[in-house]
C-alpha cells in the first residue's frame, strides 16, 4: 500500500441502459465492450493507467493532470466520430480530480477517487467536469477551455467544491488528439431545459431569460409550501448551460439519475443531467420539479 499524488479519470458511456433495452444484450455488451476498449487505449497513450472498469465505466489515473485532460478531450473526440457509438446513440461523461490516492493491490482509494466520480456524476452526456483547484495546475491553453459551473457539495466534505466544464470540441495545436473527419451533428445541436412540476410542463431553450421559482406570485414557477422561498431559486442559461442558483433559506436537493441528491445552499450548480429538483426540504413532494435536458 502506497500514498501517491495523482490525476483519477472517470470516463462512463451515456446510453447503455437504452442500448440493452433495445438491441438485447449480446450486441450491447460488444459495443460497450468496443467503447471501453477504444478508452483504455487513448489512456495509455498518455501516459495514463486504466485501473479497472467497472460496468460501462472506465477508471483511470495518470501523473499529472494535463495528461489526464488531454486524455479526456481525446476520448470525447473519439466517442463523437465513431461509427459503432453514432449509430447506437451513446456518449461519454467524463469527471476528473487530483489528489493524493492510495494505492493497493491494482486499486485506488480515498477522497480523491470519490471526488472524482462525483465529478462523473454531475457531468452530462459529452461533457467533462473536473474541480476548480484540479484545473488550477493545466497550461494557459488548457485552462482557456474550462468554464466556471459554480460550487458543489461533495459528500464526506465540509466544504464545497468549485467545479468547470473543460471545452473539447475545437482545435489547439499543442493537444495530442486531432478531430478526425468532420463532427457529428450532435455536438452543435441546440439543447433546451424540460421542467415538468403539479403546475405542468415547461419548456426553456436557449437563451430563455431566467427562470425564477418560489412562493411569490411573480415567479415563473409559483410552489405554494412554508419550506419554499419567497424567491427561492432561478434557472439561468449561461455559456451553454442551464444553471440552477438557490438564493433561499433551506435550500434546495438537487438529484441527478438516482444519484445521492446534492444540498444547495446559497450557491449555484448546471443541471447536466436529467434529475429532479426539490425546494426547501429532501422530500417536498409538492415542491419537487423535475428536468430533462433535451437535444435537437
Amino acid at each position: 500500500m502506497s500514498r501517491e499524488s495523482r490525476t483519477v479519470v472517470f470516463a462512463d458511456v451515456s446510453g447503455s441502459t437504452r442500448l440493452f433495452e433495445g438491441r438485447g444484450d449480446e450486441a450491447a455488451r460488444k459495443t460497450i465492450q468496443h467503447t471501453l476498449h477504444c478508452c483504455a487505449n487513448i489512456v495509455v497513450s498518455h501516459e495514463g493507467e486504466v485501473v479497472k472498469t467497472i460496468g460501462d465505466e472506465v477508471l483511470a489515473t495518470f501523473p499529472e493532470v494535463e495528461q489526464a485532460l488531454c486524455a479526456a478531450i481525446e476520448m470525447q473526440r473519439w466517442a463523437n466520430e465513431d461509427r459503432q457509438m453514432c449509430d447506437c446513440d451513446l456518449g461519454l461523461r467524463i469527471g476528473l480530480h487530483h489528489g493524493a490516492v492510495i494505492a493497493e493491490e491494482s486499486d485506488v482509494f480515498g477522497s480523491t477517487v470519490n471526488t472524482a466520480s462525483r465529478m462523473v456524476d454531475l457531468a452530462g452526456r459529452g461533457q467533462i467536469v473536473m474541480t476548480h483547484s484540479s484545473s488550477d495546475s493545466l497550461p494557459a491553453p488548457l485552462q482557456e477551455r474550462c468554464r466556471e459551473l459554480g460550487a458543489a457539495h461533495i459528500p464526506g466534505r465540509d466544504e464545497t467544491l468549485d467545479i468547470v466544464s473543460v471545452a473539447w470540441e475545437q482545435d489547439t495545436a499543442n493537444l495530442t488528439a486531432m478531430p478526425r473527419g468532420q463532427p457529428a451533428a450532435r455536438a452543435t445541436s441546440r439543447r433546451r431545459l424540460l421542467l415538468n412540476s403539479r403546475a405542468g410542463p415547461v419548456a426553456l431553450p436557449e437563451h430563455s431569460p431566467p427562470f425564477t421559482l418560489g412562493r411569490d406570485p411573480a415567479c415563473s414557477l409559483v410552489v405554494d409550501s412554508d419550506w419554499v422561498s419567497r424567491h427561492h431559486a432561478r434557472i439561468e442559461y449561461r455559456h451553454g448551460f442551464f444553471v440552477l442558483v438557490d438564493q433561499s433559506t433551506n435550500g434546495t436537493w438537487l438529484t441527478l439519475d438516482g444519484q445521492p441528491p446534492v444540498h444547495l445552499h446559497r450557491g449555484e450548480l448546471p443541471l447536466l443531467r436529467d434529475g429532479t429538483l426539490t425546494l426547501g426540504q429532501q422530500d417536498g413532494e409538492q415542491a419537487a420539479v423535475q428536468f430533462r435536458l433535451e437535444e435537437g
